[in-house]
């Protein structure tokens, strides 16, 4: 196949006189700057350019994205290090417990703890909301009496949560 091609341009090329062969050369040779132009140069110079213009509103995107994300980092270490007592505890556990669907039968400030009493309650959806009490109001279960209900999962409880120690 190669061969016969360059036979075939062979034959094309050496019928040609010198001033075809000049002119087909130098026109081939503007061909190819023409396609290099379109193809490579122009492309990139336009991307270039196109970026040159997008960065400095990229630059301060980024410097207010950093100024957030440093700020959100400052609110979260002072989140973590604010856990509510006493009334507002109390407050924050009971609406706690109607996000979880839970009625309680009491909720009372007893010294620095909340006690919590419930009567019928499910002990899979008690334990998961202690957990997230835990973690979201930074409370630890200082005591907890409990008592198993005939029916499966139900129990009647009383217990007393009070602020973690632990950091």
């Amino acid at each position: 196949m190669k061969a016969q091609l360059a036979q075939t341009w062979a034959g094309f090329w050496d019928q040609r006189t010198d001033r075809e062969k000049a002119l087909l050369t130098w026109g081939g040779g503007a061909f190819a700057v023409v396609i290099a132009w379109s193809v490579l140069w122009a492309p990139a110079q336009e991307g270039r350019s196109r970026l040159r213009e997008s960065l400095p509103s990229l630059q301060r995107q980024l410097v207010q994205m950093t100024a957030e994300s440093n700020e959100a980092r400052q609110l979260s270490a002072a989140a973590q290090g604010v856990a509510p007592t006493g009334p507002a505890l109390k407050d924050a556990l009971t609406a706690s417990l109607g996000d979880h669907g839970l009625a309680a039968t009491q909720v009372q400030i007893i010294g620095n703890a909340v006690q919590v009493q419930m009567k019928n309650a499910s002990f899979p959806a008690w334990t998961t909301w202690v957990d997230d009490a835990r973690k979201q109001f930074k409370v630890q279960v200082a005591e907890a009496h409990i008592t198993a209900l005939k029916e499966d999962g139900q129990v009647d409880l009383t217990a007393s949560l009070q602020p973690s120690t632990a950091k």
